[in-house]
């Protein structure tokens, strides 16, 4: 059998795939719309099934929805070779459970963190202690200064600006986000004069800037494969964010999404970096 080019299959317009065998591609008569053609094309799995891919032009579907030709070795099949998904479907069922289940916080209550209550004990050494909180912070912010010196580095001295342009998307769009909800500050808040860059003045929470920064220039260094570099930024990223937590700088779920904001926006500055001219001072 000839088979169908990647090139043609991905001109057309819409796309179903059936995940295992015993698929077979639809019968060209069973489609009623006058602009339609069906294509077949076969592709061999990682376990040796065989899924087909049919493809319609103009976006029209015809014929039996593709759960009918489902038999249970497909199922079996899926749930071998799609483990990840599967586990996110259980998760999905747990968490539906637990949302509509869970007690919500009264209005009068502080919010619950699980991050607040795991490092209950580091704060209270904080509290007591606020020469250790500044020295802390003052390492804290040695730290950021370091992200920013290695992503400014990147554009001006290597000339690659695709970790300058992340962080400009991320801050970006932290300000939007920051001014769009203003979450109220932990009544437990540890401030510090020596905390960069806002000392005691007023911050976003939403996200963590410090820890999508981090996460920024780790993923500039392995891909410049300086593993160790990233490591060690990834470890101090993991410190900061205890110490976050425990001075209550940070909700926990500044925390969480400051890392996806960091990996997201490096994904984003590559697409942005191929689809542009090379910025100026770029060789």
């Amino acid at each position: 059998m000839k088979r169908v080019s990647s090139a043609n299959v991905f001109s057309t317009t819409a796309t179903t795939t059936l995940l295992t065998s015993p698929y077979r591609p639809p019968d060209k008569g069973n489609c009623r719309s006058n602009n339609v053609k069906v294509m077949g094309n076969k592709k061999a799995g990682a376990h040796g099934n065989v899924a087909y891919y049919h493809v319609f032009n103009g976006g029209v579907h015809s014929g039996k929805p593709s759960f009918m030709k489902w038999t249970l070795n497909d199922v079996v099949n899926v749930v071998r070779s799609y483990r990840i998904p599967c586990v996110f479907v259980v998760g999905l069922v747990f968490f539906m459970y637990v949302e509509y289940t869970i007690p919500m916080v009264p209005h009068s209550s502080p919010p619950l963190d699980w991050g607040f209550l795991l490092t209950r004990s580091f704060h209270r050494v904080l509290a007591s202690w606020p020469l250790l909180n500044t020295v802390l912070v003052a390492l804290n912010t040695v730290f950021v200064l370091v992200q920013i010196v290695y992503i400014v580095w990147a554009w001006l001295i290597e000339g690659r600006p695709r970790a300058t342009i992340s962080a400009l998307f991320m801050f970006t769009c932290r300000g939007i986000l920051g001014c769009s909800t203003q979450l109220p500050l932990p009544q437990e808040f540890l401030g510090s004069g020596v905390d960069f860059l806002v000392g005691n003045v007023s911050f976003f929470l939403f996200f963590s800037g410090h820890v999508a920064g981090a996460v920024i220039a780790s993923l500039d260094m392995r891909r410049m494969q300086r593993r160790v570099m990233a490591w060690l930024f990834d470890i101090l990223n993991v410190l900061q964010s205890l110490r976050l937590s425990a001075t209550r700088g940070h909700y926990t779920i500044d925390l969480a999404v400051g890392l996806g904001a960091g990996i997201l926006f490096d994904f984003l500055a590559g697409k942005y970096e191929h689809s542009e001219p090379p910025l100026p001072l770029v060789p």
